[in-house]
């Protein structure tokens, strides 16, 4: 019978390995801190922070700094905060940089009725002047492909009854237009099974109602959006980049949620050599880092 092959099924150097290198592949997920809802009047949601992923082969002695952003703050009569960027890098890296998302806009002087720019973003409101609809701010800014994450959605009023609040941008959807007493949703984030199982992260905030309705629903980390008759917003999760939903007048907003980096390696090649204290866990035969906070690790 004919040799078909000098390679055995167990050789290492048949698929292009030598004998005892290891995988040394590592998947990376980066999310930013989301943007604080807006306040004073009818205040828009916060978009999400920017959503990214990268597969990298990384050489071993490679220190990977992790970077993680701070959710935006909500506000009481202003428009809120953007959020902070995430971002992993070290030498030979591609770095990947995610963007704070926008703060949600306010119901004042223009043009800080208009939500803030950024990985997702922000809900807008509108200015007391006279019947208007406000655009919502611009997601996926800068542009990155994939895209990071979405617009937010535009802010209403008819200057004498109604007026709402737009919803944040999520990494997954679009935030929802106010439309008349009703403010505008938090757009959805993403899904993702880095960890082992699925969980949907980056979520936009929801926009404010005019009293009595119940503000701008949000998911996936977003905070909803309050009521112009006192009903607080909500702040995005931390550690899932969500928005803080927008609120009405002397209410403050809710707060970003704060952003999260994980890295998937293979067990076989997982060093152990971290620092910033990250959650280590185990699926299947990858180990899984957690950085809820800045740190890095040495491959």
């Amino acid at each position: 019978m004919p040799i078909l092959s000098s390679r055995g099924a167990g050789s290492a150097k048949g698929f292009g390995l030598t004998s005892g290198e290891v995988d040394r592949s590592i998947d990376f997920l980066v999310i930013a801190g989301g943007g604080g809802g807006g306040g004073n009047g009818v205040g828009g949601g916060g978009g999400a922070g920017g959503y990214r992923t990268s597969t990298q082969k990384v050489a071993k002695g490679t220190v990977i700094t992790v970077t993680v952003g701070d959710g935006g703050l909500g506000v009481s009569a202003a428009k809120g905060t953007n959020g902070s960027n995430s971002s992993i890098s070290g030498t030979g890296l591609t770095t990947i940089t995610s963007t704070g998302g926008g703060a949600g806009g306010a119901e004042v002087n223009a043009p800080n009725e208009l939500g803030g720019t950024g990985g997702s973003g922000g809900g807008s409101s509108t200015t007391p002047s006279g019947a208007q609809t406000k655009p919502g701010a611009a997601g996926n800014t800068p542009s990155t492909v994939p895209s990071q994450g979405n617009n937010g959605g535009s802010g209403t009023t008819d200057a004498s009854t109604f007026r709402s609040g737009g919803g944040g941008g999520g990494a997954g959807a679009v935030g929802g237009d106010a439309s008349g007493s009703q403010g505008g949703n938090g757009g959805a984030g993403t899904a993702s099974s880095i960890t082992g199982s699925s969980v949907s992260r980056a979520g936009g905030g929801g926009g404010t109602s005019f009293a009595p309705v119940s503000g701008g629903t949000a998911s996936d980390g977003g905070g909803a959006g309050g009521t112009t008759a006192g009903t607080n917003a909500v702040a995005g999760t931390a550690n899932t980049g969500g928005g803080g939903g927008g609120c009405g007048a002397n209410i403050t907003g809710g707060n970003g949620g704060k952003g999260v980096v994980i890295l998937s390696i293979s067990t076989s090649a997982y060093s152990s050599t971290t620092t910033g204290s990250p959650t280590v866990t185990t699926s299947g035969s990858k180990t899984i880092l957690q950085f809820n906070g800045s740190g890095s690790y040495t491959a």
